[in-house]
């Protein structure tokens, strides 16, 4: 956390008051990692970081103000993923190495954030355009990014102009954005971690340059 932090009633908290803060977020990932986000109570997050309810409602106006916090940190990490796209050539042998490092950043920010996303998704599912803007904040960048991609290789006449690249970029994160969500239930399909990556990256090639990689 960085800048000033302040409690529910304007003050700002001091070192203290801010490892506080810090330990109850924490302490409410871990909770949200092993129990259902709608079980999740005040009283248990409190009790866990060694404090009192008294004390969590001094830096969050309930449970699902503390998860908006901890989901709004997520999404400045999720900005990082832009990078993996921005500026990068998607011709020959470059391409591949592109898609390979596009797949293993949304596989392994997904495993990561798994718990809290799991939340955002079913927020944003449900209607909560809070939840959704922080999904959509975390896509939003990247799908832009694959977007400029796919345009680049149009006007270098690599790429059928009859592709739209909004469409296109919009569908591969979509994908990437599901399939990193889903990684439990390919291991119970019987498929490894280490054959998804590479099966992933193919159909992200393929989308992007509309040919086979050059490895």
């Amino acid at each position: 956390m960085t800048g000033q932090v302040r409690t529910v009633d304007g003050r700002v908290a001091g070192r203290r008051g801010q490892a506080t803060r810090q330990k109850l977020l924490d302490c409410l990932s871990e909770m949200l990692s092993s129990s259902p986000y709608r079980d999740v109570k005040v009283i248990d997050v409190a009790r866990k970081a060694g404090t009192s309810p008294a004390t969590f409602y001094q830096y969050f106006p309930d449970v699902e103000g503390a998860v908006l916090e901890i989901a709004e940190e997520m999404a400045k990490e999720g900005a990082g993923l832009t990078a993996l796209v921005a500026g990068r050539s998607w011709v020959g042998k470059s391409g591949w190495q592109a898609a390979e490092e596009l797949v293993d950043g949304f596989l392994g920010f997904w495993r990561k954030h798994d718990a809290i996303l799991r939340v955002v998704d079913l927020g944003a599912a449900e209607g909560d355009k809070r939840f959704y803007k922080i999904r959509m904040k975390i896509l939003n960048a990247v799908t832009s990014s694959l977007t400029d991609s796919v345009k680049e290789l149009q006007s270098k006449g690599k790429l059928d102009k009859d592709v739209n690249p909004a469409a296109i970029a919009g569908s591969l994160v979509a994908m990437l954005a599901a399939v990193a969500s889903h990684q439990k239930g390919f291991q119970s399909w019987g498929v490894k971690q280490a054959e998804l990556k590479p099966n992933l990256a193919l159909l992200v090639h393929l989308g992007i340059t509309g040919k086979k990689p050059t490895k």
